[in-house]
């Protein structure tokens, strides 16, 4: 009987196995692996497949030797104006079920991260339980200055891991965050050279894999319960709210602005 995990012939990702660790690495390089339907419906669907698996420790998640992710494409943004609102807000489900599925995998979830890692494939790294990044790597959302909220239901894990004040830094203003400052706010569990990201995660998914299974799996679960106790009821609208903000002058200005390279001139309506 064949193990679908590691027979599937995968497009936009690699999957490879080292004893009990799982290593998946985004592979869209010619979109630098911006996540479009495709690579989302194959991290989900892999993150399905490890989820229940007793016999993975620690899976590590990692994107190419320069760039994380580029985050979602605007220009599907852009076609989903043309569906019905009913099609859109299923079509808008696809990160936030991505997301959700790395968070729910029983096994401990590690993020390796060098150069940028942008928007959506921020809120995938953040779903993962600790990351790594190289030098001059960083993490930015840049949703909020091109007229859109930031989705995915990723607020309520960003407000637990730095708090509110800096969550609201971090999503409002569209900034770079980079590996030193991602350590200090506590995005970042280990900040190593350029180069060395990977490297440092399996030294951190080797770690976990020599330790007792069975409560390293109840520590993650508890610990996550605790932290998004709330989160369900105070995120449940943000799909609702992205379709709106997507649907104003803003945004169209906010993607013209940033295609034309320019400052955006943003009026509320």
């Amino acid at each position: 009987m064949g193990d679908k995990l590691f027979d599937t012939d995968w497009r936009t990702i690699r999957v490879q196995r080292r004893e009990a660790i799982v290593e998946v690495a985004l592979s869209r390089a010619e979109a630098r692996n911006a996540l479009n339907g495709e690579l989302m419906e194959e991290l989900t669907d892999a993150a399905a497949l490890l989820r229940l698996r007793t016999d993975v420790r620690a899976v590590i998640l990692t994107g190419a030797d320069s760039y994380f992710s580029a985050g979602a494409d605007l220009s599907a943004s852009q076609a989903r104006t043309a569906l019905p609102l009913i099609e859109s807000r299923r079509a808008v489900m696809a990160g936030p079920d991505m997301c959700r599925a790395w968070r729910e995998i029983e096994a401990v979830t590690i993020a390796a991260i060098e150069g940028y890692c942008i928007g959506g494939g921020a809120a995938l790294a953040l779903s993962c339980d600790f990351r790594v990044m190289g030098e001059g790597a960083y993490l930015r959302l840049p949703e909020v200055p091109l007229g859109m909220n930031m989705s995915w239901r990723s607020i309520p894990g960003i407000v637990a891991l730095v708090g509110p004040s800096r969550a609201k830094q971090f999503v409002m203003f569209g900034e770079a965050v980079d590996a030193a400052r991602c350590l200090d706010w506590g995005f970042a569990d280990e900040a190593v050279a350029a180069g060395e990201a990977f490297t440092a995660a399996r030294r951190w998914a080797e770690k976990v894999a020599v330790l007792p299974p069975i409560p390293v799996r109840m520590t993650k679960e508890a610990v996550n319960a605790v932290a998004g106790a709330t989160a369900q009821a105070s995120i449940y609208m943000d799909r609702d709210q992205f379709l709106l903000a997507t649907s104003t002058q803003d945004y169209r200005e906010g993607v013209a602005a940033f295609r034309e390279k320019r400052p955006g001139r943003f009026t509320g309506g």
